[in-house]
């Protein structure tokens, strides 16, 4: 019997604005690949498991799509000592599925029970072509993955050469400073040979490149064995620190004799370096001997592959799905699915699907693609998932996390959790963010009266700096040599928090006593979390430029006790400062006059300074800038700063009015929360939602300007965040490295102390998550906590 459906208005092909989900399930990550195939919506081009979930199925009861196109495919069978595709351009090609898999289809309509609908019947022909030939998630991502963009600068597009010469040719000619003929540089600007920086692979270099700009002050340089004759090349800018195009670099090389026709491309790019690093950087996969490290499957021990620069979302997502609370809101195998009219769109539905992929075990298997030969007899490491979705879930709307470049992994997991908690959390279910919350609660003490005032903030991390101690380090005396690296004396965890909860002195004018003395500020620990994020501040300003150091912080696999930085509260012999700061007439902030022209320097508004420094204490432009670059996407980052929060006198701005704040009450905010929200955005509701999910950390306005500071909170207040017993004992869980001079380039990978199976030795031991590659570390795990970027501790 012929399928009805075939002629149905509703089938017609994929357009391009359409997302086909034709390589794996969307709520879950069984795929194409497995032995039953992926069924594919006609209709809506969901892509639906056909194993013993059935996911097809369900999709298609509940959405009344009968016709599916189903896809099963065989990968074909490689060698693993196969020598890789020689990089040779600046984005890696990607292979046809031709290429590389064998493919069988068919057409299945669940309604009339075919299970094999004749495929050239009704407009079949044109919606199964639309949907083989249409984009998916991972094949954008590995259409875009290395991609780079350089554009020109001033300095390229109005370069000035002094007079032309012939310089040696590519044989003969050496850098100018010493007798390297390789990784050589040409100044556009001179006609100046030196030598590169050592790079990876073993490129040498004395940077005497580099030195000739520093001397010389010519910003533009060419590397001579990137030339190609169709014009491209390695152009790097110093005065810009950036790699640039020059789209005179015909003309500009042929004033010095090099005719580009006749160059031939002898060095790898800088980028092909870069591609080369990240595709290999393994953080000592093998052990000392030699061999690869032993890989490790099963529940808990799945990898995740990297979709093109994603290595910084994978070690936190990895580090996140270790936690109870995280696993507990989202691992659910025996429940069905959430409702959802399109489940690939819906953060609940993919970070569920996350959890199962992690903690199943279900695809965490060897590689049965893969073919170990007698030059590589180790077991091949797994394929590991690709959450595609989930990522473009998480950048969607972001200017940053939706691109393919490298990111902050620290700045992801900020969002990451903001995410989380705007999300529904439907009880009994719980907010796993609840776990990193707690208060800090900070004390301000006049320097001339000696009153006090104190207040609470709800946080989910803390940002600690690191002391930078140089060692004093000698050159090697050559009169060539380069300047030597830096180095820096080892601190301990207990020192960066001695700094981070220290007393400090801010410039206030105090609203009791009028004086400009100042006051002491010290924050601590009210409550402790369950699960303490910690980022370590490995920066220094050079120039007004972040750069990272590579400062080491030891940090024991004992626990340590932090009851030294909890607070004692209001104490019964101290005075508290009056809360209406224009009580007196006096000004509660002055800016701090020194910061800010530092900070208007740098091009903020000087709106964006004054609510900076008054958020970091008035205390000096850096910290201010660290908080500026961590809020600029606030709605009110422009808006005046306004310390009274009231409006035209009567202790309350026109607009905030209770039916406003049951409204949002109604929507799971509290009434504090509710209250400053709308005083900030004049009373609209519309703004307030976005101002409370801007500021995550504000605990409101408990009401009434004549309030004490210590009186009880207002009913439906929410409980204090975290738990305020002691002891407070915590353990260094899990932490995510970055190798690279900047957090926005070079790898991320992730080091996470769980148990591990008993044919691997069994107890508790740290494992290596590098992207699909899960296996046990050893040797070089302390030396990985010295330099990790985020540090994850559990209290014990």
């Amino acid at each position: 019997m012929a399928c009805k459906h075939v002629g149905a208005a509703e089938l017609r092909p994929p357009t391009a604005a359409q997302s086909v989900y034709r390589e794996d399930c969307t709520q879950c990550f069984d795929s194409i690949d497995d032995s039953t195939g992926l069924n594919v919506c006609l209709f809506c081009f969901n892509g639906g498991c056909t194993g013993e979930r059935d996911h097809a199925r369900l999709h298609s009861q509940s959405s009344k799509h009968p016709l599916v196109l189903n896809i099963q495919r065989t990968k074909k069978k490689i060698k693993r000592d196969e020598p890789p595709q020689k990089i040779s351009k600046l984005a890696i090609a990607a292979e046809t599925e031709e290429d590389r898999y064998d493919t069988n289809i068919r057409v299945e309509c669940y309604e009339c029970g075919e299970k094999n609908v004749d495929r050239t019947s009704g407009k079949l022909p044109g919606v199964i072509n639309g949907v083989l030939k249409a984009n998916t998630f991972a094949r954008q991502a590995e259409v875009q993955a290395w991609e780079q963009e350089y554009t020109a600068c001033e300095h390229t597009l109005c370069l000035e050469q002094e007079q032309s010469r012939t310089i040696d040719s590519q044989d003969l000619g050496h850098c100018s400073m010493c007798d390297l003929k390789e990784n050589l540089w040409l100044c556009l600007q001179c006609g100046n040979l030196g030598c590169g920086r050592a790079q990876y692979g073993g490129v040498g270099g004395n940077g005497h490149g580099l030195k000739h700009t520093e001397l010389a002050s010519h910003a533009v340089a060419v590397k001579l064995g990137s030339i190609t004759p169709e014009g491209t090349a390695d152009i790097y800018c110093y005065a810009c620190d950036e790699e640039r195009t020059d789209p005179d670099l015909a003309q500009h090389l042929a004033h010095w004799g090099i005719n580009i026709a006749e160059r031939e491309k002898t060095e790898k790019s800088l980028t092909e370096m870069q591609i080369e690093q990240n595709l290999k950087w393994d953080f000592s996969m093998t052990t000392e001997d030699g061999r690869e490290l032993s890989p490790l499957f099963g529940g808990g021990f799945t990898g995740l592959k990297n979709l093109g620069n994603s290595c910084y979302l994978a070690s936190i997502l990895q580090c996140l799905f270790t936690i109870p609370s995280f696993q507990n809101r989202y691992y659910h195998p025996q429940d069905p699915p959430p409702i959802a009219q399109a489940p690939a769109e819906d953060i609940e539905t993919q970070l569920r699907k996350l959890a199962d992929g992690l903690l199943s075990g279900r695809y965490s298997y060897p590689d049965t693609d893969v073919i170990a030969s007698e030059y590589s007899p180790e077991i091949p490491n797994q394929k590991g998932l690709a959450p595609a979705m989930l990522k473009h879930l998480i950048g969607r709307g972001h200017e940053e996390f939706s691109t393919m470049r490298q990111q902050d992994a620290f700045e992801l997991l900020l969002h990451l959790l903001k995410l989380m908690t705007r999300s529904s959390h439907t009880t009994p279910l719980q907010d796993p963010v609840q776990s990193f919350r707690f208060v800090m609660e900070q004390r301000l003490q006049c320097m001339s009266c000696k009153k006090v005032r104190y207040r609470t903030d709800e946080q989910d991390n803390i940002s600690i700096p690191v002391p930078v101690r140089r060692k004093l380090s000698v050159a090697n005396g050559a009169p060539d040599s380069e300047k030597p690296k830096d180095e820096f004396e080892p601190v301990s965890i207990k020192e960066c928090l001695d700094n981070f909860t220290s007393a400090e002195l801010v410039e206030l004018t105090c609203p009791s006593c009028g004086s400009k003395d100042g006051f002491t500020k010290r924050s601590l620990f009210k409550s402790f979390p369950t699960t303490l994020a910690v980022n370590a501040r490995r920066f220094e300003l050079v120039n007004w430029v972040p750069t990272k150091l590579d400062v080491p912080v030891v940090v024991g696999d004992q626990p340590f006790n932090l009851d030294n930085y909890k607070s004692s509260g209001l104490q019964h012999d101290e005075e508290l400062l009056p809360e209406d700061a224009t009580a007196t007439g006096m000004p509660a902030f002055v800016p701090n006059e020194t910061a800010i022209p530092q900070l208007e320097g740098m091009g903020f508004p000087r709106v964006r300074c004054e609510k900076a420094l008054h958020a970091t204490g008035n205390t000096d432009s850096e910290t201010a800038m660290n908080w500026l670059f961590a809020h600029m996407e606030d709605p009110d980052i422009d808006e005046p700063l306004n310390l009274s929060g009231a409006g035209s006198g009567n202790g309350a701005p026109a607009g905030v009015s209770p039916e406003s704040i049951q409204m949002l009450e109604a929507m799971g905010i509290g009434a504090p929360q509710a209250r400053k929200a709308l005083k900030e955005t004049g009373g609209d509701v519309e703004r307030a939602v976005d101002w409370v999910f801007s500021h995550p950390d504000d605990q409101g306005d408990f009401g009434g300007d004549d309030a004490a500071t210590d009186a009880p909170a207002p009913e439906g207040e929410k409980a204090m965040a975290g738990n305020s017993d002691l002891p407070a004992n915590f353990r260094l869980q899990s932490i995510v490295c970055h190798k690279g001079a900047s957090i926005h380039a070079g790898h991320y990978v992730a080091f996470i102390r769980k148990p591990i199976p008993a044919k691997e030795g069994g107890g508790e031991s740290w494992v290596l998550f590098n992207d699909e590659k899960v296996v046990k570390a050893q040797g070089d795990v302390d030396e990985m906590k010295k330099f990790a970027y985020v540090y994850f501790f559990e209290r014990v």
